[in-house]
């Protein structure tokens, strides 16, 4: 599962999805010894994340230190992920459609790997296709902060969605607050002032969410910023100027000619622009000329 950011409340997000995603709960987690799960040193379990393993009703097993294999356990998958997949992955991906291709590459890839068991190497699928799972109960009640930059349209994107805050507040830093399994999200200022909360969309729905009042403010900030006053050049009559008189006399000197910007123009015929007369060219001259230079020097 791939993450914003590596605090408590991401990794507990990114644990209840991957749950979803298997169908239930295996009754043992392995970690790293993290600092979001235990104390590195002595690697007992935090109070905090205590209280989600009760919450998800399992256990903890924290990998012993100078134990190279038993690590390798939880890094080995990480590792196959990143040079396999993460390497191939285009710049101008978005985080859903990078999840979305993380996804497949797991179904594809990663669960037709082989793993050893009593009764012999088998492939992930086939070894989590026995496996009993406990029911997944309702997301752990943390809150997952992350900042964000208002854009220009006083929107806020967040999880492949945009969201709208006052006008007042484009281009200033924000604060996106959601608390897991809620439905609505909070925008909140820098100095933790709530200042709009929306319904939240879809992952990488691509929508766009607006308050009312939002709208209407929005509308009120850009009519009261358009002006018609300087530096915007007036509209006035210009009057024509000498070279203008002067095209006007050649026109006039040859009355049924169309003007110099105006001459139509044949393979073959061409007007002289100061008189506006007719002239013939021979093109024949021109193929003459080109006869003999063909071929590259």
């Amino acid at each position: 599962m791939l993450a914003e950011s590596t605090d408590q409340p991401h990794l507990i997000d990114a644990l209840h999805r991957v749950a979803a995603a298997l169908g239930g709960l295996t009754h043992t987690w392995r970690f790293d010894r993290m600092a979001t799960v235990c104390h590195p040193d002595s690697g007992v379990v935090t109070a905090s994340f205590a209280a989600v393993t009760k919450h998800y009703g399992v256990s903890v097993a924290v990998c012993p230190p100078r134990r190279g294999n038993r690590k390798g356990v939880v890094e080995k998958a990480n590792h196959t992920a990143a040079q396999r997949w993460w390497r191939t992955l285009p710049d101008e991906t978005t985080i859903e459609q990078a999840q979305a291709s993380l996804d497949r590459w797991c179904a594809l890839r990663g669960d037709t790997r082989l793993r050893p068991t009593p009764d012999g190497k088998a492939t992930v699928v086939t070894v989590a296709a026995t496996e009993p799972l406990a029911a997944l109960p309702a997301p752990f009640p943390a809150v997952l902060r992350v900042e964000r930059t208002v854009s220009a349209q006083a929107l806020v994107s967040f999880r492949g969605n945009q969201y709208s805050v006052p006008p007042e507040l484009a281009r200033a830093r924000v604060q996106v607050a959601l608390r897991l399994g809620a439905t609505d999200l909070d925008i909140a200022t820098a100095a933790g002032t709530v200042i709009a909360r929306h319904r939240l969309a879809p992952a990488g729905a691509g929508a766009t969410v607006r308050d009312s009042g939002h709208v209407l403010a929005l509308e009120r900030a850009v009519l009261a910023a358009f002006t018609d006053a300087p530096p915007h050049r007036r509209k006035q009559r210009i009057p024509p100027g000498p070279a203008a008189k002067a095209a006007a006399a050649v026109l006039r000197a040859h009355p049924g000619q169309p003007a110099p910007d105006q001459l139509p123009s044949t393979p073959d015929t061409t007007f002289d622009t100061s008189t506006g007369d007719e002239v013939v060219v021979d093109l024949a001259r021109y193929t003459a000329a080109a006869q003999g230079r063909n071929t590259l020097r």
